[in-house]
């Protein structure tokens, strides 16, 4: 407990909820010292010296004196290995078994007494003390992890209390030693027992900078430091400075001189990355390489590693995780939520409001006010009389509903008593001893559906036929990581919780940070039973590796602030490099009130990231436009109009996020990872490979510094062009930021009024003598198809540029800019 949460606590003491809070944390604390296995003393142990090898397809399996290393590379050059039995599957975020084995990859000895198997994209090396080490085919190193390190209760009295050489973590390697292979890290995992600790430390090259990690405010680059892997509500808001939040995984993208790769350790236990980054050598010093040491708590060491360009990285992780799910057309407009509407009358005010002003609007979003007595599917008939008629009367406007959905049930009422009759003990999580987990919400006491239990998870997904006889049209999962409101400690459930882990078995350590993937999971699936011909939309809060088959998710209670609002792009672009592309802040801040400068700033910003929604608490101020005044009100509305103009061009990265993985937001290094300056550039961002837009997060600025990648670009407000790579000052007042097109990008865009529904292809001239081009994807309808993709370039013919389409037949009616 900090200070901050210290002052939280004790005037808590004063409210029915502030008790019930205290009530809840002492109860999780009372679970967790009769449910948890008591550490005893405990030994160090490494895996010891190779003594023997087994060819498999795509590589073998190498056995030590304590441990056994399995090795495979894949199809496409995707690297997989694992310790002591830990297979690929079972995994949360894995689809299917994985990629088929590279069978032109074999195991044959490398020097040193180790193994390598070498596939036509990478080598894998092993040395005979258990390193593992990932090399380009020209030999140079990629990554180099360290033999790992697990910890295991001592033996009864007679066993030596550690065997010889297996030191303190961070040593060296041990040495040979009596123990047989299977009592590694991998062993016992998922049992309630918990398995063994471990850690595993890697080198990368001293120019590697790290990426990912999950939602991360401090990014999107991760210098020095210590990340958890934890899911947490971080109450009150967050800036920067604050770790974990609500999304959290193992999955980091390294990006160096040498190349790319990213690499998953797929255990969803709690457990910490402390990261390092490398120096280069200054004259004829030696190069200090860059660090990443990953301690879990328990839980299989597996890991997957896939090397190439940022776009086919991410293109295998895709593959190997599933492929996004492409949310419907009028999700990619711009969205208003607020806590504490209160009432359809309130509701149809402010819908009202963006009308007459002229204002884009696509969706409203009613937070948990809206339900009766805070009770997931309900409605307080009383504020809301006739829901479905508002939902009606405003999808006639071209606004759709969005509801909340929490997963806390409350304890008693009819929900409860349903979930009471799923299968055969109940769909809510139990504790070691088989009572119900109780936990405090904002409906009060609350029992927790386990969605890692397939029967729940389908239990769960028919419930939503009541938020669509609502007349809901998309669903936004909060409080999922998941909350249990508590005055101190981990203000979530009792890490001896039991979960069902489809069939496997374990506890709450295990279960806590893939809770919130199973509950996007049964929402999407129930979705798509009940309305099989429209793809849903649905965005969650927390979330896991994998969770983009789902939807998307959300920055939650971002601060508001300067500090904030750069934190909200930090996450936007960590986000989409682990291979969740649909993402967005609160714009404006979850909890305060923005100035007017800040307000336009951050909403500028949210005009080009995926999810442009506003959001506010109940006790926040406005986030309506109007509501500042005349002048940003036309500020305003020049960011939302240009945002619907970009629509057509969302939809179509929204559908090759879906085929290729690319994100929608991208680093400026995007195409260049080789460019050192811009793997260092954070405030900037690529929107696909046609834009650069360079938001101001400085309070008071009206010109900004650029850099650019390779190539020209067009400043869009003035049509100057720009030489890059190198960096430019161009004008930032506040009526717009600086948003530069890529010579010869051809996008689409909607024609004439912001209103319209036409779609027209906007090229920007190529430099002379070079071609350009793009890709457009229609959206083709409510359901799931795939949309077809149409490439076209853009040249000059003589004075004259032409946009031409794949069979060469010249486009007519292209608008072009940058003459």
């Amino acid at each position: 407990m900090d200070g901050r949460d210290l002052v939280r606590a004790v005037k808590d003491i004063g409210t029915e909820r502030g008790r019930r809070a205290w009530l809840s944390a002492w109860r999780r604390r009372r679970a967790d010292a009769v449910g948890l296995p008591r550490r005893g003393a405990e030994r160090a142990r490494v895996p010891g010296l190779l003594t023997g090898t087994e060819a498999r397809p795509g590589g073998g399996v190498l056995r030590f004196a304590r441990s056994e290393l399995v090795v495979r590379v894949m199809a496409g050059g995707v690297v997989f290995w694992a310790w002591d039995g830990a297979g690929a599957t079972p995994s949360y975020a894995v689809v299917g078994s994985g990629p088929e084995p590279d069978l032109r990859a074999v195991l044959e000895p490398d020097t040193g007494g180790g193994w390598r198997v070498v596939s036509e994209r990478v080598t894998v090396a092993v040395s005979r003390h258990g390193a593992v080490e990932v090399r380009t085919p020209g030999g140079t190193v990629l990554r180099r992890e360290s033999p790992p390190r697990w910890w295991e209760p001592v033996a009864p009295a007679g066993e030596a209390a550690e065997d010889a050489g297996a030191g303190p973590a961070g040593a060296g390697p041990a040495g040979a030693g009596p123990a047989g292979a299977g009592s590694g890290p991998a062993a016992g995992a998922g049992a309630a027992g918990g398995g063994a600790r471990w850690v595993v430390r890697s080198e990368v090259a001293a120019d590697a900078r790290f990426f990912g990690l999950g939602g991360r405010a401090a990014g999107p680059r991760l210098r020095d430091g210590v990340y958890r892997l934890w899911n947490t509500d971080p109450k009150g808001g967050f800036g920067p400075g604050v770790d974990p939040l609500y999304l959290t995984m193992p999955v980091q993208m390294v990006v160096a001189d040498a190349g790319t790769h990213l690499v998953f350790h797929d255990n969803c236990w709690d457990g910490r990355v402390v990261l390092r980054e490398g120096e280069e050598g200054v004259g004829s010093g030696p190069d200090r390489p860059g660090t990443s040491e990953l301690r879990m708590e328990g839980g299989p060491l597996r890991c997957w590693l896939l090397v190439g360009t940022p776009a086919r990285v991410l293109q295998g992780w895709s593959g190997l995780t599933g492929s996004a799910a492409v949310p419907p057309p009028w999700a990619l407009g711009y969205q208003h939520a607020r806590w504490g509407f209160g009432s359809a009358a309130e509701v149809r005010r402010v819908v009202a409001g963006y009308a007459s002003r002229g204002l884009a609007l696509s969706a409203v979003h009613l937070d948990i006010d809206h339900y009766d007595g805070h009770r997931v599917f309900t409605v307080d008939e009383e504020r809301f009389p006739d829901l479905p008629g508002l939902a009606g009367e405003l999808r006639e406007q071209g606004v759709r509903l969005v509801s909340i959905v929490d997963p806390a049930v409350k304890a008693g009422d009819a929900l409860h008593a349903a979930g009471l009759t799923v299968g055969s003990g109940g769909a809510f999580v139990r504790d070691a001893r088989g009572q119900e987990v109780r936990g405090e919400v904002w409906p009060g006491e609350c029992a927790y559906p386990d969605f890692t239990d397939p029967e729940v998870r389908e239990w769960w997904g028919g419930l939503y036929e009541e938020r669509l006889a609502q007349g809901f049209s998309g669903f936004w999962h909060d409080m999922n990581e998941p909350v249990s409101f508590a005055a101190f400690g981990d203000s979530t459930l009792p890490r001896s919780a039991r979960h069902a882990m489809d069939g496997a078995g374990g506890d709450h350590r295990e279960g806590h940070n893939v809770y919130a993937l199973g509950m996007a999971r049964a929402g999407w699936e129930g979705l798509v039973r009940l309305r099989p011909a429209e793809r849903p939309f649905l965005f969650s809060r927390s979330g896991w590796a994998g969770m983009q088959r789902y939807g998307g998710t959300w920055s939650g209670d971002v601060e508001t602030s300067w500090e904030g609002l750069r934190a909200s792009l930090a996450l936007v672009l960590g986000l989409g490099l682990c291979g969740v592309p649909y993402s967005g802040p609160d714009v404006g801040g979850f909890g305060g009130s923005p100035t007017p400068e800040l307000y336009v700033r951050w909403l500028q910003l949210g005009s080009y990231l995926p999810l442009f929604r506003t959001h506010s608490a109940i006790w926040a101020g406005r986030r309506e436009p109007w509501e500042f005044g005349p002048e940003v009100e036309e500020q305003a509305r020049a960011a939302m109009a240009e945002r619907e103009r970009l629509r057509p061009y969302f939809v179509t990265l929204a559908h090759m996020a879906r085929r290729t993985g690319a994100p929608y937001v991208r680093p400026v290094w995007w195409g260049a990872p080789e460019d050192r300056r811009l793997r260092d550039c954070e405030d900037s961002f690529l929107l696909g490979d046609a834009l650069l837009v360079a938001p101001v997060l400085e309070c008071g600025a009206d010109r900004r510094a650029v850099r650019l990648p390779r190539g020209r670009w067009y400043d869009t407000a003035t049509g100057a062009a720009h030489e890059g790579p190198g960096q430019i000052l161009l004008d930032a007042p506040q009526g717009r930021i600086p948003v530069l097109a890529r010579a010869g990008a051809v996008l689409p865009v909607r024609s004439g009024s912001a209103s319209g529904d036409g779609v027209e292809l906007e090229v920007w001239a190529p430099a002379r003598g070079r071609t350009g081009g793009g890709v457009v994807v229609r959206d083709p309808g409510p359901g799931f198809g795939a949309g077809v993709v149409e490439r076209y370039t853009s040249r000059w013919a003589g004075e004259t540029v032409v946009v031409e389409d794949e069979s060469g037949a010249p486009v007519e009616g292209v608008v072009v800019r940058g003459l």
